[in-house]
C-alpha cells in the first residue's frame, strides 16, 4: 500500500500552488522570484530572528534589514500592482504576499505595512501622498491604542451596543496656528512601529465630542516623537511591534490625508485592503506547515513503514490539502472581485477570506504538528513557529471575533424587513 497509496496509477503531481494555473508569463515569473526570495532569504532570517531578543531583530545589521533591503530592490511596489490591469494585479499582489507569508508570516506582515502608507494614499485617491512616501523608508500603520483596539476599525458602530459611549480617545490631532499638533499615543501593537520612518495615523480629531477621526501622514522623526522598547511576544516574533508616543508633534496642516468626514470611507478602504492581504498570508502559512507535514510524513516510520502508509495520516493531510485551495480560492476571489470594483469593493469579502484563512493557518499548523509528533514540539522543527505565528493571526487586524460582527453588518438589508 505504501508504494501506492492510490493503487490506480492517476496520481497527479500539483504544483507549488496547488489547483492553480497561471494566467500569463509575468504572474509566472513574479511567482517563481518571489518563491525563491522566500526561500532563500525569508525563511532563514524569520528562523533566526524568532530566537533573538525584540531588541536584536531591530539592531543595525540583523537580517531584519538585510531583508527590508533585498525587498526594495525586487522592484515591487503598491504603484507598481495598481498600474496593471486590475485582474492581474489583484493575482499578482495575492500570489506575492501568499509567497512571503510561505516564508515568514512576521516577516511578510512587517513588508505589507511598510508599503500600506502608499497604498492607502493610492486607495483614497491622493497620488501626492505615494509620490511623497513611496521608497522613501519603512511605513506603518498607526491605528491601535491602549484603550482602543478593533473598535478603531469601527467608526459607524456596527460591532458595538448602540446605545454604547466611546471612551476617551488616546492620540488627537488638532489645527493649531496652521498646524497639525497631535498628542497622545499609539499602542504597542504597531506593526513597524519601532523602526518606521513615516506613519499612517489613525486618530481622533479636534477638541470637543463628536469632532471625529481623521488620517494624518506623520514622519517619524518629526520632534515630539518617541516610541517604547519593542514588543517580546509569542509568535511573529520577526515583526517589530511598538508603541508610538506623539508630545505636542508639529507637522504641516498638509499631511491631513482624511479630515473626519471622510473617515468612514478611509477606514472601509484600508481595512477591506488589509484584511484581504493578511488572507494572502496565511494561506501562505498554512502551505508551509502542510508541505512540512507531507514531506515528514513520507520520511518518519514507524511500525516499518512510513507514517503516510496509516491512512488516519493520509486522512488529516488531504484535509489540510482542502483548507489550504479552499482559503486561496477565496482570498484569489475577493482580491480579484475588489480590485475590480475599486470604487466599492465588498469589505465583507475582505473580512471572509482573513478569518478564513487565518484559521485555516492555525488549524493546519495544528494537524501539521501532530503529525510530527513529539518532533513537532521540539524548536530544532519549524512546526512550533508555524503555530506560534498562526495564533497571533487570529487577533491581529482586528481579532477574528469582532471581524465577523463586523462582516456580517454589511450583510443586513434594512429594505428586506417587514414593514
Amino acid at each position: 500500500m505504501c508504494a501506492d497509496a492510490a493503487g490506480d496509477g492517476l496520481r497527479v503531481n500539483l504544483p507549488l500552488r496547488g489547483l492553480e494555473v497561471a494566467s500569463s508569463s509575468v504572474q509566472t515569473m513574479l511567482a517563481d522570484a518571489a518563491h525563491q526570495f522566500a526561500l532563500a532569504e525569508m525563511r532563514p532570517a524569520g528562523a533566526a530572528l524568532d530566537r533573538l531578543p525584540a531588541d536584536a531583530v531591530i539592531a543595525a545589521g540583523s537580517l531584519f534589514w538585510v531583508v527590508q533591503r533585498k525587498f526594495a530592490g525586487f522592484g515591487i511596489s503598491p504603484t507598481t500592482l495598481r498600474n496593471l490591469p486590475a485582474e492581474e494585479g489583484a493575482e499578482l499582489q495575492s500570489i506575492l504576499f501568499e509567497e512571503l507569508g510561505w516564508g515568514d508570516a512576521g516577516l511578510a506582515i512587517s513588508l505589507g505595512a511598510g508599503m500600506l502608507p502608499t497604498t492607502v494614499a493610492l486607495l483614497l485617491g491622493r497620488p501626492e501622498f505615494a509620490r511623497r512616501w513611496e521608497g522613501k523608508g519603512l511605513g506603518a500603520w498607526g491605528i491601535t491604542e491602549p484603550d482602543h483596539g478593533t473598535d478603531m476599525l469601527d467608526p459607524t458602530h456596527q460591532i458595538s451596543d448602540s446605545g454604547h459611549a466611546r471612551g476617551r480617545p488616546n492620540c488627537v490631532a488638532t489645527v493649531t496656528d496652521g498646524q497639525l499638533c497631535i498628542n497622545g499615543q499609539k499602542s504597542a501593537w504597531v506593526s513597524n512601529g519601532p523602526v518606521a520612518t513615516h506613519c499612517i495615523l489613525f486618530c481622533a480629531y479636534g477638541n470637543g465630542p463628536g469632532s471625529g477621526n481623521c488620517v494624518v501622514y506623520v514622519p517619524l522623526d518629526a520632534p515630539g516623537i518617541s516610541r517604547g522598547a519593542p514588543l517580546d511576544k509569542l509568535g511573529q516574533r520577526a515583526l517589530p511591534q511598538g508603541e508610538i508616543f506623539f508630545d505636542n508633534v508639529r507637522i504641516p496642516l498638509d499631511c491631513l490625508a482624511c479630515p473626519p468626514e471622510e473617515y468612514s470611507r478611509a477606514v472601509y478602504l484600508t481595512l477591506t485592503h488589509a484584511n484581504a492581504g493578511m488572507g494572502a498570508v496565511f494561506v501562505g502559512v498554512a502551505r508551509a506547515a502542510y508541505e512540512h507535514a507531507l514531506a515528514y510524513a513520507h520520511e518518519r516510520k514507524q511500525d516499518g513503514v512510513p507514517i503516510i502508509g496509516h491512512q488516519n495520516v493520509r486522512y488529516r493531510l488531504f484535509h489540510m490539502f482542502r483548507k489550504i485551495e479552499c482559503a486561496r480560492a477565496l482570498n484569489r476571489r475577493v482580491m480579484r472581485y475588489n480590485a475590480v470594483n475599486e470604487q466599492q469593493p465588498a469589505l465583507q469579502g475582505s473580512i471572509a477570506s482573513k478569518i478564513t484563512s487565518t484559521q485555516t493557518a492555525f488549524e493546519v499548523a495544528s494537524d501539521a504538528l501532530q503529525i510530527f509528533g513529539g518532533a513537532g514540539l521540539a524548536r530544532e522543527y519549524p512546526m512550533e513557529k508555524l503555530l506560534r505565528d498562526a495564533r497571533a493571526s487570529l487577533i491581529e487586524d482586528g481579532c477574528n471575533e469582532v471581524l465577523a460582527i463586523k462582516g456580517g453588518s454589511y450583510l443586513f438589508d434594512p429594505a428586506r424587513l417587514g414593514k
